[in-house]
């Protein structure tokens, strides 16, 4: 058993970006928060299982368990004898010393010990503990590195005068430093990944992996839905086909591309509009966006060509291309089933089917709909209400106690007790409103007016009149 046991979910994106989007191990491990050796561990397991990619049509969450839990894997080789890593690590800055030659003297002094690929494996893990400075090399199309500037940009009020604070957003594409910018409010989740499909826009492609810095809109290590990447972040990735690689807290160098473009945009971009007053986020934005062309065509001071002319022969011939539709913005949370079988979502209460009471389930809503998950299968699907404190209820949700009665509305129900007084209406709204779903109450209000059938209306009424004086 692997020592980290994962959610099925973060198995799945495992999956998804060998299989789908061909990352090597180290790239996928980085993305995805955990070890190589793990991500190697469930590759092997699904690929005993007979698994590929996609996954078969209708498999949940508990079958892909089942098919890479059910039987235990066979117990490993015994330990082998270990390198002094610390000495092959000094002998690699000999000239002319290679891994190749380290290795082929170590298996002449241990036969029996690791074959060249693990050898390479246990050197590069171990000498990735040690502090290296390193100039990093970026292949074309490979990867999009994310940041917004640490200056922000005044926008004014024209009716009020008042002052408000735009951020601003930096993309840069790794091999041409091909830039793009754009201003908004805030730095909060919706502009965070917005800001993202608008950058693939301008890219015309997606990159393989997206280098974004922890910000809480890209990484929630606190989320249940996903242990370190935010869940709706993860959901757009998923859409574009790009893997999502957070930089390490408090290593600058591993996004060191942004942080220089984010440097070059303060200075080239930002600095220039100073002293210009604006009055709109969209005139904020059409500025930054005539100066970017700029900037993108200057010619570099050491190197031929532009940020855009390398961007045409390098960078853009190895994106990806982008899907037929532009991402939908859509938030994820989690939500337990109340015992009236509705979950609340912003506010609103939405219908699942009844016998996942009191389970735990996972809503995704867009601006017009709520979808509602369980196990990794949609369960139930609403167009979305901005009423708050009222209901969305689907017939077939319903147990057959409350679809007997779903003929019956409130207003049926206060008519009909309109006919015996105006305490018994008063009553029975009163009833129905105290409920936490409408329809809870509607056996308490029958049952309440079979009386007045059986006892008669003044009876009725004056039992109701008391019943509302207590």
């Amino acid at each position: 058993m692997p020592r980290e046991r994962l959610s099925m979910r973060k198995i799945q994106e495992v999956l998804r970006l060998k299989w789908e989007g061909g990352l090597s191990n180290r790239a996928i491990a980085e993305s995805c928060g955990i070890g190589e050796t793990t991500v190697r561990e469930y590759l092997r397991r699904a690929v005993r299982a007979g698994l590929s990619w996609p996954l078969p049509e209708g498999m949940n969450e508990t079958g892909l368990e089942q098919m890479l839990f059910s039987a235990p894997l066979s117990e490993g080789t015994p330990k082998r004898p270990t390198p002094n890593w610390q000495e092959v690590h000094q002998e690699l800055k000999g000239k002319g010393v290679t891994l190749f030659l380290l290795w082929q003297e170590y298996k002449q002094a241990h036969p029996d010990g690791y074959q060249y690929s693990q050898f390479c494996e246990h050197y590069r893990r171990w000498s990735g503990t040690l502090e290296v400075w390193m100039r990093q090399t970026h292949k074309a199309g490979e990867k999009m590195f994310v940041d917004y500037a640490g200056r922000t940009m005044p926008v004014v009020r024209q009716s009020t005068g008042e002052v408000r604070q735009a951020q601003i957003f930096v993309a840069a594409l790794g091999a041409s430093n091909y830039t793009y910018v754009e201003a908004a409010w805030t730095q909060s989740l919706p502009d965070w990944i917005m800001a993202h499909t608008r950058a693939f826009a301008y890219y015309q492609g997606c990159p393989a992996l997206v280098v974004c810095d922890n910000l809480r809109s890209a990484v929630s290590k606190a989320c249940l839905y996903e242990p370190d990447l935010n869940p709706t972040y993860h959901a757009m990735a998923r859409h574009y086909g790009v893997a999502v690689m957070p930089a390490r807290s408090g290593k600058p160098r591993d996004k060191a591309k942004v942080e220089n473009g984010v440097l070059n945009v303060e200075r080239q971009i930002l600095a220039p509009l100073r002293r210009r007053t604006f009055f709109s986020l969209q005139e904020l934005n059409e500025a930054l966006w005539e100066l970017l062309e700029q900037y993108n065509e200057r010619p570099f001071q050491k190197l031929e060509g532009s940020r855009r002319s390398l961007f045409e022969s390098l960078d853009k011939p190895a994106l990806k291309p982008l899907p037929l539709e532009p991402y939908e913005y859509a938030e994820w949370k989690h939500a337990t089933v109340n015992i009236d079988y509705h979950i609340d979502a912003d506010g609103h209460y939405y219908s699942v089917p009844h016998n996942l009471a009191r389970q735990r389930v996972h809503v995704r809503m867009t601006i017009t709909t709520v979808e509602i998950f369980h196990n990794g299968n949609r369960i139930a699907s609403h167009l979305r209400s901005y009423q708050k404190g009222r209901h969305t209820t689907i017939d077939g949700h319903m147990p057959e106690r409350h679809q007997a009665h779903h003929g019956w509305t409130p207003e049926r129900i206060s008519n009909w007790a309109h006919k015996f007084g105006d305490a018994t209406a008063e009553l029975v709204e009163r009833i129905i409103e105290s409920r936490a779903h409408p329809q809870q109450g509607f056996r308490s209000c029958l049952g309440l007016l079979r009386l007045g059938e059986h006892f008669g209306a003044e009876r009725l009424e004056a039992a109701c009149v008391r019943a509302l004086a207590i």
